[in-house]
């Protein structure tokens, strides 16, 4: 049975915010269970991003189509990204030093 990626499904959300990626989906993308995923917004669209395995950076040099370290840029940027919300979210939880 084929189906497509942009077959919606429905994915419950647990009080925690927890949604889990069907089975399809982190079979056809690779991702492990348990593991981790790159997740961020894109145009108004919450993306979910398998990160690459080490030896997918390890192999991207001899790539001809992609610039030399492009993948482990990406994902430098994107954890830096997510440091700084986090930080953002911190300072926001933080008591203020704000006159009243």
């Amino acid at each position: 049975m084929s189906s497509s990626t942009r077959d919606p499904e429905v994915v419950r959300v647990s009080q925690k915010g927890q949604a889990t990626i069907p089975k399809s989906l982190r079979e056809k993308f690779g991702i492990e269970a348990p593991g981790e995923v790159f997740i961020y917004e894109d145009e108004g669209r919450i993306v979910v991003e398998p990160i690459p395995s080490l030896d997918e950076l390890g192999g991207i040099h001899a790539d001809a189509d992609r610039e030399r370290g492009a993948v482990l840029d990406r994902t430098r940027e994107l954890r830096a990204e997510e440091r700084e919300r986090e930080a953002e979210r911190a300072a926001r939880l933080r008591p203020g030093d704000e006159d009243e």
